[in-house]
């Protein structure tokens, strides 16, 4: 999540005036992230109840930037409704007084979201890790009757694409092994990346700060706007990747990897394909956040409200998944 487009009090209490949820009180950006802009409002309450059945006072705002393809909200909003209908803890989408699921506001799409209780976390603890990744399997599972289907924007080819963008002076002022460390890394990924493995709607960007915590469980699962069709065990290697290593890369925690993989397969087990494929899709995984990343830290605006993110964590990343006597993490119990 991040501010990019400037939103005024007058503006915001124009858009929310078409949901029933009674009249803006309050409005306050929200800085994580790269890809929309995003805001925090409170509102009087209206006819849109929370979980307890009282009026909901809180949402969060979302403008949809460069990233975000308009045509494609529909898949995105429609699945976080589908997905709450069926028990997961997801946010979901405010209709305004027409039933639209978003509007137009200064050209860009925007639309209000549930807010949900809990906090994120910085430094994810092993019963945390089987939480997620009990809660990540249920959305696959849940997600297998979501009748619309979305293409996987940023996966091979995308990664490649953006890297490609970057150029490899602009790489090398990230770190001088940057460009070598993609080249050589990319070669192996797309020579060894499985085509029969069982696939389905995935989350594709589960990180800490896409999940709401409350104590060990899992209070909600956010941010679905890289969602779309693509292998279910590259979604369990990006959760891997998103939630065994400190921030930075440099320290992987093997309690979280076991945990997280163990409550994955407490709900949906992972069959063998899937199992052997772990190695080289935690390596896919780990680029396809690295170049994205390494874009963004060339192409941000500098003044955007924005934390721009090291694309180095995942350098490391793709470093220690690539080095042979770490596909052991990946074994069954």
């Amino acid at each position: 999540m991040a501010v990019y487009t400037q939103l005024t009090f007058e503006d915001a209490r124009a858009l929310i005036g078409q949901y029933d949820v009674g009249q803006l009180t309050t409005i306050k950006g929200i800085a994580e992230g790269v890809s929309n802009s995003n805001w925090i409002v409170h509102t009087t309450g209206g006819a849109f109840l929370d979980a307890g059945g009282a009026p909901a006072t809180r949402f969060i705002l979302t403008m949809f930037e460069g990233r975000t393809e308009v045509a494609e909200l529909p898949f995105f909003l429609g699945l976080l409704d589908h997905l709450a209908a069926q028990g997961c803890p997801v946010p979901r989408t405010v209709h305004d007084r027409d039933g639209a699921m978003f509007r137009n506001v200064q050209g860009k799409a925007a639309t209000l979201i549930e807010f949900l209780d809990g906090a994120s976390i910085s430094t994810p603890t092993a019963p945390q890790a089987r939480a997620v990744g009990a809660a990540l399997a249920r959305v696959h599972v849940s997600g297998a009757t979501f009748p619309a289907a979305r293409r996987n924007t940023l996966g091979l080819a995308g990664w490649r694409e953006l890297t490609d963008a970057c150029g490899p002076d602009a790489l090398h002022d990230i770190h001088p092994e940057l460009a070598g460390l993609i080249t050589r890394e990319m070669a192996v990924i797309e020579r060894r990346w499985p085509a029969d493995l069982p696939t389905g709607i995935v989350h594709a960007d589960l990180f800490p700060d896409n999940v709401l915590m409350k104590d060990d469980a899992v209070a909600g699962l956010i941010d679905f706007y890289f969602a779309c069709n693509d292998i279910l065990a590259y979604d369990v290697a990006v959760t891997h990747a998103a939630w065994c290593f400190s921030s930075d890369g440099r320290r992987f925690d093997a309690g979280v990897s076991a945990a997280l993989l163990a409550g994955y397969e407490s709900v949906r087990p992972l069959t063998e394909g899937e199992r052997a494929a772990l190695p080289v899709l935690a390596r896919g995984a780990a680029m396809r956040f690295l170049s994205t990343r390494a874009y963004d830290w060339i192409n941000t605006p500098p003044d955007a409200m924005v934390t721009k993110k090291d694309p180095m964590a995942f350098a490391r990343r793709l470093e220690f998944y690539a080095n042979p006597g770490n596909a052991a993490i990946f074994a069954a119990a």
